[in-house]
């Protein structure tokens, strides 16, 4: 069965760099395989790539651990020539992940003592090399 994900997967991704731009079908792919990945530890994945109506913020995967709501960043690079993926989440991209966040948390009625910030690298390596930082980041009361 994952020989058969995995051709899937590399087929949707081989479309998807006939019709977008190079950077854009890379972040999609890697965004595939944190879905999956996170799939495969036991979280359920309830929405992808959720915008704030005011386009202010994106969060790439949000998804329940148990009782815990948990906003994912991934970040995907073809090569860590250049250094780790997770190292382009910086202050900014914290900053417009909370508000996303914070948005998503008033309409789904979650408290804040229930939300986590984790990050998902992707190195496209033969075979991908995942990271997943849990709890990245802690967002202070005065950013949501």
């Amino acid at each position: 069965m994952r020989a058969l994900l995995r051709l899937c997967d590399a087929l949707r991704h081989r479309g998807r760099e006939r019709r977008w731009a190079a950077d854009l079908a890379t972040g999609r792919r890697g965004e595939d395989l944190a879905h999956r990945f996170l799939q495969q530890q036991g979280y359920i994945v309830v929405a992808r790539n959720y915008r704030t109506r005011g386009g202010s913020g994106e969060v790439d995967l949000i998804a329940w651990e148990g009782d815990t709501l948990v906003f994912v960043e991934v970040k995907t690079r073809r090569s860590d020539e250049f250094g780790s993926p997770e190292r382009a989440v910086d202050h900014d991209k914290r900053r417009k992940l909370i508000r996303a966040a914070g948005d998503y948390v008033r309409k789904a009625g979650t408290p804040w003592e229930r939300v986590r910030f984790d990050v998902i690298s992707v190195v496209l390596s033969a075979p991908p090399a995942i990271t997943h930082i849990r709890d990245a980041f802690r967002p202070r009361p005065a950013l949501y």
